[in-house]
């Protein structure tokens, strides 16, 4: 028997069928011996005629009559390139005036686990309940797992069915799906589930110069579609045009205002929305002073980082950090003595 066939030990009590485990696509032997050199035998295949004696009844090509080398009561059925279909009971009758009896042997089929249906990609919005499935097929019964892919690879509990009852943006990406037995490697399928959320604006930032100079404000929202973005100064939207340029991108907008005149100070309001949601934050665009003005990298009191999220169309405050302001009345003092 080769290393791909396998047998039960010491055989199986009486009247019990023997068990031979065999993986898909290796070699099945099922011993069998006649009493003596004048019984006969006979190979059943449930209730079809394998083989009677020493004449191939069976128009498969995979089976044949095998025996070692000097022993001549030995009448064993092997079968090549063992397929599922050949798993199942088999009978080895021993004609003999004296004893007659079946034999009877299962040939148990190992067959490598196959995920044969997944959950398609979905859509959903936050807050959804979320039921996705995984079949498989394979002998011993595959065992199934699901896990979210991510840095942590969080686990789930087994099971064809994986439910997450009030999905948050957090838990969407891909889930493995997972199909083991004792045969080989499991077999592993993906799912993507997309979250859509309404935006919400997590980084503003205005970076101020004085007249005739250039500023920069920035808007980072995340929401799921893509945000869209506009811009508003006190209520009067921005539009692009007389040195003023809007860019954005999938998470990013910025507004530039070239050649700075005393006007174009204020409040300015970003507004990002998508089909779930509005949001919006307004941050003060201020004049430098000459002593910010001479020094060109400090951007200390023009930089807010948390956004001012008073209600759209409000005039919002500068709200200028007070340890910034007795810098620059210091360093105005120094100037002035020197």
């Amino acid at each position: 028997m080769s290393s791909s066939e396998g047998s039960s030990a010491g055989g199986s009590p009486a009247g019990l069928p023997d068990r031979h485990f065999v993986g898909v696509g290796g070699r099945g032997a099922r011993r069998c011996y006649l009493l003596d050199g004048i019984s006969k035998g006979a190979w059943l295949n449930r209730s079809s005629i394998i083989f009677a004696g020493k004449d191939k009844w069976s128009v498969d090509p995979r089976v044949s009559i095998v025996s070692s080398v000097g022993d001549k009561h030995e009448y064993s059925l092997q079968i090549q390139k063992v397929d599922v279909t050949d798993d199942g009971q088999y009978t080895c009758s021993i004609q003999s005036e004296r004893n007659p009896r079946p034999k009877l042997l299962n040939l148990i089929v190992k067959v490598p686990p196959k995920i044969y249906d997944i959950s398609s990609d979905i859509t959903v919005n936050e807050g959804s309940n979320v039921s996705l499935i995984c079949t498989a097929s394979g002998k011993p019964e595959p065992t199934i797992s699901w896990r979210h892919i991510t840095p942590l690879a969080r686990k789930y509990d087994s099971g064809e069915y994986l439910n997450i009852t009030g999905i948050t943006r957090d838990q969407a990406g891909d889930y493995e799906c997972s199909a083991l037995n004792d045969i080989a490697s499991p077999d592993s399928k993906t799912v993507k589930v997309t979250v859509n959320f309404a935006p919400s604006i997590h980084e503003m930032k205005s970076h101020g110069v004085g007249l005739g100079r250039t500023a920069l404000l920035r808007c980072e929202a995340a929401a799921v579609p893509s945000p869209t973005f506009e811009w508003y100064k006190g209520e009067k939207r921005i539009i692009k045009g007389q040195g003023i340029d809007i860019k954005s991108l999938s998470s990013r907008s910025v507004l530039t205002v070239t050649n700075m005149t005393e006007d174009r100070y204020g409040n300015y309001t970003c507004v990002a929305s998508n089909k779930l949601g509005t949001a919006n934050a307004s941050v003060p665009l201020i004049r430098a002073t000459h002593t910010e003005l001479s020094e060109p990298g400090s951007l200390c009191c023009l930089s807010n980082s948390a956004p001012n999220t008073a209600p759209y169309g409000s005039t919002g405050s500068a709200n200028v950090p007070l340890a910034c302001r007795y810098l620059v009345l210091a360093l105005s003092s120094f100037i002035s003595v020197y």
